[in-house]
């Protein structure tokens, strides 16, 4: 592994690049791209927990209920992510910091100090409203006659929501959910700008310490490295996925030329 590092130092030195640069802050920012990862992943995962119960109320027949849940989406969809992550970084921190002996009491004030923690929950919120939308599409995308198909086969509501509608509407959701995917890969580099060491505050530092811009080439080459790779096996996953629906397509098409 070090000869091959090696071998890339040398062929970025030899086309004219800085391989110092690399040499020195190359381990930061491998550090700060598995940070960018781990954020990116929480966030989506959690937000996709958070998503489901939102999106049902979204759909709920209960005003007050739906409009919390509009409330919600209209929020965080509507307002900047920056000012998300300042608001719950700066408003949040600020309110748990005034009980710090408490916290510390409890063993949790290392947790709330770190400014990851906070960046995971803004993205978490950001990201939930999109995902609890791209859910609700996919939900009202399909045939209303399923629901009653279930029922009179006796199923009941939650069974006919879990075996029936929810996997279908995944299924139709996987493209949305896969450009929310690289959306958040992409807006991770805001953690930046509340302490948090992932890919861009590293190359803040680098920059800050070198004034070399190759610093930001190299990490927007690594961004768009991640971006290429997450479109090419989401588009493999969504045809493995979803080839039962190819093959069924000549099928219909020819039983609508028959009739």
């Amino acid at each position: 592994m070090d000869t091959l590092w090696s071998a890339f130092l040398g062929l970025v030195g030899d086309v004219g690049l800085n391989a110092d640069l690399l040499s020195t802050y190359g381990p930061r920012f491998l550090a700060g791209l598995r940070l960018t990862l781990l954020l990116v992943a929480l966030a989506m995962v959690l937000g996709a927990l958070l998503s489901f119960p939102i999106a049902l109320a979204r759909m709920s027949s209960n005003t007050i209920v739906r409009g919390l849940a509009y409330g919600y989406i209209y929020f965080f969809r509507g307002t900047p992510l920056l000012a998300q992550v300042y608001l719950i970084y700066n408003g949040l921190g600020i309110f748990l910091g005034a009980h710090k002996s408490f916290f510390e009491d409890l063993g949790l004030w290392w947790l709330l100090r770190d400014g990851f923690y906070y960046a995971v929950v803004a993205f978490t919120l950001n990201t939930a409203a999109y995902q609890a939308e791209i859910l609700r599409g996919g939900i009202e995308s399909l045939p209303r006659g399923q629901t009653e198909g279930g029922l009179a086969l006796g199923l009941h509501t939650g069974q006919i929501f879990r075996k029936i509608i929810l996997p279908q509407a995944l299924m139709v959701s996987l493209r949305p959910y896969g450009n929310e995917l690289i959306l958040m890969l992409k807006a991770s580099s805001v953690a930046a700008l509340v302490a948090v060491p992932e890919l861009m505050g590293v190359t803040r530092l680098a920059f800050s310490r070198t004034f070399d811009f190759q610093a930001y080439m190299w990490t927007a080459i690594i961004y768009l490295v991640m971006v290429f790779a997450i479109a090419h096996v989401w588009n493999l996953l969504e045809k493995r996925l979803t080839r039962h629906l190819h093959r069924a397509m000549p099928q219909l098409a020819a039983t609508a030329q028959a009739h």
